[in-house]
């Protein structure tokens, strides 16, 4: 079904392979007439769900930031992937994902070579491992994550790529951090970094938009950006890129708070899938286990969605405890404490993030919206999504071009331009006509035929259950406004 997803794409405009005339760039992609509607309309969504309240702030920082931000942040020691490339294709690799190339019987056999180097102790904690099949796969993992992965193991990995077995090079540590230089000398005195994801522009204004905000906490701090990954491998379409949109929103809590605002932010955000269309029985939390959290999380929980590929994180709830604002005051000796009024008392607040892919949020109401059937016997394709989120809202066709019914058509556009992405058609026969808005996801047609001329009333049809009805030119607005509700 993805290759269907990525074929309409490219074929209707919501998204193209980045310079594709060049042979294009891998992990980087071009929003489309129709995509770039669809991403704006998501991320307005977003915004108003978070920042029309009156306990949360916008802001927008800068992709650039003081390197000492990313030491801070642990990103310059820790943001690293082991990476190894193939002797004979070239193609590389990051360790963790060989898994997927690799049988079971091969799988055992590197555990079992892995095994004979460790302690007794450690032995015994591995009894009956290969009779449980849920546990080979995570074992196996465990193994290819190991920072000391030793070379002898890749001997019977063959290459994904290639097929050549045991051509590898040693596994080496790759930082994912896109890195270039402030001013003219390229020294390692002026390196900065694109940033690799957007929430430290929020943690290093907390103190600024406290003051400037006057807020009390609970309060949160929003923001919509760019952020950049030196991906080792991209796959999937959109899922994994290099280049991707975040929406994040860090909410500061008193410690003592920190439970019940989590287990609240948890709820309210896949509730906003769900009520945006994404299909209830296609989200899913993800509960990250005690061992398996980041350095900085007391709790974390993905939201996620089944992909055709299999389920994959559209957002991320975390309890970032005081570690981010900790850490900066540490690195830059400016406090990040909080006073509060009522207690007298000076404290770090916790952070509850809430972060979104607004790339894979599009994805997946890319892919959750597409639905073919049969009608008449001729197949159709709908992009079904929630009337907020449409690229094109309504598209205008004349019957025929004569009769003053283009006039009428092009009359209606100009009223309704103003309030709606609208589209005007004249081209075709108008069935054809509404099988191609069906495709980019058009709520409502509206079709002026011969009827228009007698009574000024229009035929108004509903995209998913192609319904028609006829409605007075003069009530068309508050009717459509109504209706894209």
């Amino acid at each position: 079904m993805i290759e269907k997803v990525v074929s309409l794409s490219k074929r209707r405009g919501f998204v193209f392979q980045s310079s594709e005339i060049y042979g294009g760039l891998n992990g980087c992609w071009d929003y489309g007439p129709l995509g770039v509607e669809l991403l704006k309309n998501i991320k307005e969504e977003w915004w108003k769900s978070m920042t029309y309240r009156e306990d949360i702030e916008g802001l927008d920082a800068s992709i650039l930031m003081h390197p000492k931000v990313w030491e801070a942040s642990g990103h310059v020691a820790n943001f690293t992937d082991p990476m190894i490339d193939c002797k004979q294709c070239k193609a590389r690799f990051r360790v963790d994902t060989l898994g997927d190339a690799i049988s079971e019987k091969k799988k055992k056999k590197i555990i079992r070579a892995f095994e004979e180097n460790l302690s007794d102790e450690n032995k015994e904690k591995l009894n009956d491992i290969y009779n449980i099949h849920e546990e080979l796969d995570e074992r196996f993992e465990a193994i290819l994550e190991s920072k000391d992965l030793s070379f002898e193991l890749l001997s019977e990995v063959n290459c994904p790529n290639c097929g050549n077995k045991g051509q590898f090079t040693e596994p080496r540590n790759f930082n994912l951090m896109f890195k270039t230089f402030v001013g003219p000398v390229e020294s390692e005195d002026n390196v900065v970094f694109l940033r690799p994801e957007t929430a430290q522009g929020i943690f290093v204004n907390f103190v600024n938009v406290l003051n400037s905000s006057r807020q009390k906490l609970p309060f949160g701090i929003a923001q919509i950006g760019k952020a950049f990954r030196n991906e080792i491998n991209t796959k999937n379409f959109l899922f994994r890129t290099r280049e991707f949109e975040q929406m994040e929103m860090q909410y500061f809590v008193k410690p003592s708070d920190d439970k019940k605002h989590y287990d609240e932010w948890k709820e309210s955000r896949i509730a906003w899938y769900k009520n945006l269309g994404i299909s209830e029985d296609k989200l899913r939390f993800h509960d990250h286990p005690a061992d398996k959290l980041a350095h900085y999380a007391k709790e974390a929980t993905d939201v996620e969605y089944e992909f055709p590929f299999g389920w994959g994180e559209i957002e991320g709830i975390h309890n970032r405890t005081d570690f981010d604002l900790s850490k900066h005051q540490e690195f830059s000796g400016k406090s990040q404490q909080y006073f509060d009024d009522e207690t007298k008392e000076r404290f770090i607040p916790y952070i509850i993030e809430t972060s979104a892919g607004a790339s894979r949020s599009f994805m997946a109401f890319l892919v959750d919206a597409y639905h073919e059937e049969e009608v008449n016997g001729e197949q159709r394709v709908v992009m079904s999504f929630h009337p907020k989120l449409a690229p094109i809202k309504v598209a205008i066709f004349p019957l025929v071009n004569k009769d003053r019914m283009p006039e009428v058509a092009r009359e209606i556009e100009a009223d309704l331009r103003p309030f709606m992405k609208v589209f005007y058609d004249s081209k075709g026969a108008v069935g054809r006509r509404y099988r191609r808005q069906d495709e980019a996801g058009t709520p409502y047609c509206i079709t002026v035929d011969n009827q228009t001329l007698d009574d000024r009333t229009v035929t108004v049809r509903e995209r998913d259950s192609m319904e028609q009805e006829r409605v007075s030119i003069d009530e068309l607005l508050p009717v459509l406004l109504n209706k894209l509700k």
